[in-house]
């Protein structure tokens, strides 16, 4: 049965027929300047659609008659980007580190380079932002073996620890308990006084037996408080970073049978604007001197 059509007596315009709770649904058409810019949106969807890739067409796609590509576009101002960057990380390599440092361009793109450089080479040892790991210092404080200026940190990642490059920086701590340097009572003893600088123990009876051990024995390199030498790159005992562990066996470990760890030597597998841009960023991370 159709729809009724009536009028409605206030606006004496005809309604649909729709009625929701008395309230009836005026016929009223919709404004012209709306239909037009409907019409307009069609006609442009028409000529986009035949001037540029829209039509799935099996396994392959209309590609549009100006041959207009997404994909080539963004390759295109990727190589643009890294014409740039190259032209800036030439001449970051370049220069003395000091000086990129200085330039606030430079050192900005040292920064950004520095952090997807330090995210693929660095971070599996020494962990994300350079927190450290257990054999592997924080970067993120001023714990450093070999100095933390920019010019030391530059040299650690361009020749390496132990890495067998003759630029690198070498030392053994000897193994004062396997060697027999020191008896195991002895080891036990000088253990209690370094825990004492650890802070994981207070003086007790054998502090002062244990105080003339390492001055005898360890103080050449770690310092006569523990404060340790970074020319030799002994770490500093006295204090709360510890590459093995601050426990009482750790320490009696070091002492018998010392761990060294080795850090490659990256001006092999890096080019000099990485490596200074790595430096750049290993400084920022908060322990840089």
């Amino acid at each position: 049965m159709p729809t009724k059509i009536e009028k409605d007596e206030y606006t004496g315009k005809e309604t649909t027929g729709h009625e929701w709770d008395g309230i009836k649904e005026l016929d009223t058409p919709l404004p012209r300047w709306w239909l037009n810019v409907w019409f307009v949106c069609i006609a442009f969807a028409a000529v986009y659609a035949v001037l540029y890739p829209s039509i799935p067409l099996g396994t392959t796609y209309w590609k549009g008659i100006l041959g207009w590509s997404s994909s080539q576009a963004v390759a295109k101002s990727v190589a643009q980007m890294n014409a740039r960057h190259a032209a800036f990380m030439k001449r970051i390599g370049e220069l003395p580190i000091m000086q990129v440092a200085a330039d606030p361009k430079l050192k900005e793109v040292a920064l950004e380079a520095g952090r997807i450089a330090f995210a693929e080479n660095c971070q599996p040892c020494h962990g994300p932002a350079g927190v450290g790991r257990e054999g592997y210092p924080p970067l993120d404080t001023n714990f450093w073996l070999w100095g933390g200026t920019l010019p030391d940190i530059q040299r650690i990642i361009e020749y390496g620890i132990r890495s067998g490059d003759p630029k690198a920086h070498q030392s053994q701590m000897p193994a004062f308990g396997h060697d027999g340097i020191l008896k195991p009572a002895q080891v036990t003893t000088v253990a209690h006084y370094v825990a004492t600088l650890f802070g994981i123990e207070k003086p007790g009876p054998t502090t002062a037996a244990g105080y003339k051990l390492f001055q005898d024995n360890c103080a050449a390199c770690h310092g006569p408080k523990g404060q340790g030498n970074q020319s030799v790159g002994a770490p500093p005992l006295a204090s709360r970073v510890h590459l093995y562990g601050d426990t009482l066996a750790a320490i009696e470990y070091q002492i018998n049978t010392p761990r060294g760890g080795v850090m490659p030597a990256w001006h092999t597998r890096l080019d000099a604007g990485t490596i200074n841009s790595l430096a750049i960023y290993v400084h920022a991370l908060g322990g840089g001197e």
